[in-house]
């Protein structure tokens, strides 16, 4: 299966990798690579392909029957060429503060109300959360947001660290997804902010709570029984 880059290196930019397979004609499964692949909210990786002096933009990169396939603008790669990959790396980034974002936020709202993610959508110009709350008010989620700033300004670190299933199980509340993760996955990636958080995960996050930002809330809405929305963006940091 394709080596994911990302997963021990969220600040990787390019890489070198080995054509495996054609699909399609403009559809590649390389040997290792950093473009994160769709899932869990988080939107893939767009960039470049570079190969023989030859350019691919890269549209998307999504898993199918267990394979990692990079979509491209165009045919012109064969099997067993040399690529050089080169992600967006300001979208990248912006993705990255989301995320971070996005477990905090969710672990305060945990904390407070017991609730459980029934829903997310990270995106460059927002992020979009659902809680398994009965009820909540704007005011209410204000303080919340209020809470998610205090901690991002305490400039906490950000790690992970792989573990087994069996051990991941053992902690409470190591997901705040109100479906748990999937019985397939036998070896749990963990994603510890500072001492305030821990959960599951497989996306890339920023080594620092003091590079997300500020938070600001957009709006919220209720979204049928014990389902609420919120949505909320990040300011830009200083010079960016």
């Amino acid at each position: 299966m394709t080596g994911l880059l990302y997963l021990t290196d969220h600040y990787l930019k390019e890489f070198e990798a080995i054509v495996e397979e054609i699909i399609d004609g403009n559809k590649i499964i390389l040997n290792k690579t950093c473009f994160f692949v769709m899932g869990g909210g988080q939107p893939c990786d767009f960039g470049k392909i570079i190969s023989d002096n030859q350019e691919f933009n890269v549209l998307n990169v999504f898993k199918k029957q267990g394979k990692i396939i990079h979509e491209l603008d165009k045919e012109g790669l064969k099997q067993g060429n040399k690529a050089k990959g080169i992600i967006d790396w300001e979208r990248r980034y912006k993705l990255m503060r989301a995320h971070t974002a996005a477990h905090i936020i969710s672990e305060i709202i945990h904390k407070e109300d017991k609730a459980l993610i029934t829903g997310n959508q990270l995106d460059t110009e927002k992020v979009r959360i659902d809680f398994s709350l009965k009820d909540f008010n704007k005011d209410k989620v204000e303080e919340y947001i209020k809470k998610a700033n205090e901690i991002i300004n305490k400039d906490l670190l950000i790690t992970t660290e792989f573990m087994t299933r069996e051990k991941a199980l053992k902690i409470p509340q190591v997901s705040k997804l109100a479906m748990g993760f999937p019985e397939s996955i036998k070896e749990v990636r963990i994603v510890r902010i500072g001492d305030f958080d821990l959960q599951a995960d497989a996306g890339t996050h920023v080594k620092s709570t003091k590079e997300i930002g500020t938070l600001e809330l957009i709006k919220i809405e209720n979204k049928g029984k014990n389902n609420r929305r919120i949505y909320f963006r990040i300011t830009p940091l200083p010079n960016s």
